[in-house]
């Protein structure tokens, strides 16, 4: 006998358990016996012996009976045999074929859904303007543009796209595709009858997808047309606020919220404001928010772990996740990242060590993170030694680890072979190569330097742009380096800002322009950073308090301006408190949270 299958003898009592079980509603051999049968047993094995009796009843041919089984399959995720059932169906109804998309892509199965809608095509079986919303959903998870364009043709076409469910689900579709602007031009043609879904579909879509100064702009349109927001509205501008570090505007937030019992108690809600102010620097308030929520869950202890990691208080991150596990909460796959990444900004190698060891099953990004806080705390041939016995793949986030760490100790050795590995793996990323080109530069090494720089240009991948912004009233004013156009204030704070700190003993560090040009034009070049022109800007237009200038930048923030703004903090006696991509940096008194350590 074949593994899996049930003796015939067997199959008969099961059966008749089952109908047993249902006595005395309806008789089980009628149309209403077998509803209740399905209704009442959710279970594979169940379903196909109710299936199976069907068969032998004659009543198979009744559609209605088998949509209820194959809605419980769908809803139990057992698609393959629901599939089965669907193609042995006799001309199934638009309402069937949908209901199998809904199936698809609610577990996941883009492909099939995708497979499916081609076949209603071939069919020549109409779709309602029910069809294409489970269509693009399945074109969003893919990440399909074709498919989706050729769906959004059709809509056009056959006037569904007036449809604003349908329309929505566009909308959400093109921003998955990284595309906001088609997502908002979407937005914008049905704003006149747009409802609160379409509202949070485009706000959530502009935030997740590195346009939350649009998310903005479109929450205060929101509110101007009287649309009341909601948990998930307020989700998506929360995360905007951290994205762009504006702490004004996200504490105006959270005393709007305050007032809303319905909203200030939603946990969603309290995590994205501990996650905002943990990226905007202020773990106090964070502290604060946290030890009044009710009901914190893992999601709420992963982000305060990982702000007080990111603000350089390692220690107190490793006490939180110590307090977390005692209160009987099991950590995930971000709280163990958290922990990790404590460790590597502070080079805690042996607890960093002992926690990774004590994992069940880490994910890359573990790895990559003990890679970071190997290669970080000058444990270069260690840290390549675990990547060689790595049970997984390496990616190219784990060799970007190793160079990153290469380029900080200038060890152009290893460094070599990690670009190698990280070139091979994603040849289109820009920062891996200006991390090898970093390492000649500092060696001295200009002919290697203007290779990469070659390869770069053949292969028209470009740098990005370095730029800072610092929040001043409640808006964030951008500086990019060397393009910005100086006003004369702005010139002559920086002017007196830098005979200020020379005179405390700060000296331009020209070693962190990587080209070869004369000294002076080094330190012409280190003077326009657009960390100095955000903190020149800042102090002008700030009164001089107690209250902490906030200044962002979009990449690592360079070992020269990390000196200039030590020594700025002490002579203005300001605390300035900088985020970089990596993490923040609190300067006070001419000291460095991080320690120097970054």
């Amino acid at each position: 006998m074949l593994p899996g299958v049930i003796p015939r003898a067997q199959r008969s009592v099961r059966i008749d358990a089952v109908l047993a079980r249902a006595q005395p509603s309806p008789p089980p051999t009628t149309k209403a016996g077998f509803a209740a049968l399905i209704r009442s047993h959710a279970f594979l094995p169940h379903l196909k012996q109710i299936h199976a009796l069907l068969l032998t009843t004659g009543l198979a041919r009744k559609n209605s009976l088998l949509t209820r089984i194959l809605l419980s399959l769908m809803s139990s995720g057992n698609m393959d045999y629901a599939r089965n059932l669907f193609d042995d169906m006799h001309k199934p109804r638009i309402f069937l074929w949908n209901s199998l998309l809904r199936g698809y892509v609610s577990n996941n199965l883009p492909a099939p859904a995708a497979g499916l809608y081609r076949l209603m095509n071939n069919l020549a079986v109409r779709p309602d303007n029910f069809t294409f919303p489970f269509v693009l959903k399945a074109c969003a998870q893919m990440l399909d543009v074709w498919l989706g364009a050729a769906v959004h043709s059709l809509l056009v076409k056959s006037g569904f796209i007036l449809d604003a469910i349908v329309a929505t689900e566009l909308m959400i579709m093109y921003a998955k595709f990284g595309d906001p602007e088609s997502a908002e031009c979407i937005f914008r043609r049905i704003s006149g009858d747009a409802d609160l879904i379409a509202w949070n579909a485009i706000i959530s879509a502009l935030a997740q997808n590195g346009r939350a100064d649009r998310a903005l702009k479109l929450f205060d349109e929101m509110e101007s047309a009287g649309v009341a927001p909601d948990a998930i509205t307020l989700v998506g501008v929360i995360s905007s606020c951290a994205y762009l570090g504006c702490l004004d505007l996200g504490r105006k937030l959270h005393g709007h919220i305050a007032q809303e019992e319905v909203l200030k108690t939603n946990v969603f809600v309290e995590n994205a404001l501990l996650d905002m102010y943990a990226k905007c620097g202020s773990m106090e308030e964070a502290s604060v928010l946290f030890n009044e929520m009710k009901k914190p869950n893992v999601i709420s202890w992963s982000t305060m772990i990982g702000g007080y990691a990111v603000n350089g208080d390692s220690r107190r991150a490793l006490a939180l996740y110590a307090r977390m596990r005692s209160e009987g909460f099991k950590p995930n796959y971000v709280t163990h990242l958290a922990v990790l990444s404590a460790c590597s900004h502070a080079g805690l190698v042996d607890e960093g060590k002992k926690h990774f060891n004590s994992m069940v099953d880490p994910r890359i990004e573990h790895y990559a993170t003990m890679v970071d806080l190997l290669g970080r705390s000058g444990h270069l041939q260690e840290a390549y030694d675990f990547i060689r016995s790595m049970p997984i793949e390496p990616d190219a986030g784990v060799w970007g680890a190793l160079l990153g760490a290469c380029t900080i100790h200038r060890n152009i050795g290893l460094g070599q072979i990690a670009a190698d590995e990280v070139l091979r793996i994603a040849p289109e990323t820009p920062s891996y190569h200006v991390l090898i080109s970093n390492i000649y530069a500092a060696a001295g090494r200009w002919d290697e330097v203007e290779q990469v720089r070659q390869r770069m240009r053949a292969s028209n991948v470009k740098k990005i742009a370095a730029y800072s912004s610092a929040e001043v009233d409640g808006k964030v004013y951008i500086f990019h380096e060397r393009s910005h156009s100086h006003s004369k204030d702005l010139q002559e704070k920086l002017d007196e800002l830098t005979a200020l700190v020379m005179g405390l003993g700060y000296v331009p560090m020209t070693r962190v322009v990587l080209h070869d040009v004369e000294v002076e034009e080094k330190e012409a070049a280190v003077r326009t950073h657009s960390e100095k022109l955000a903190i020149a800007f800042g102090l002008i237009r700030t009164e001089p308090s107690r209250a902490p200038l906030r200044i962002m930048k979009n990449l690592r923030v360079c070992s020269d301006c990390h000196s200039f703004a030590k020594y700025v903090s002490r002579a203005v006696g300001r605390e300035i408190v900088m985020r970089d991509k990596n993490r923040f940096h609190h300067f006070r008194g001419g000291e460095c949270s991080c320690k120097d350590f970054w």
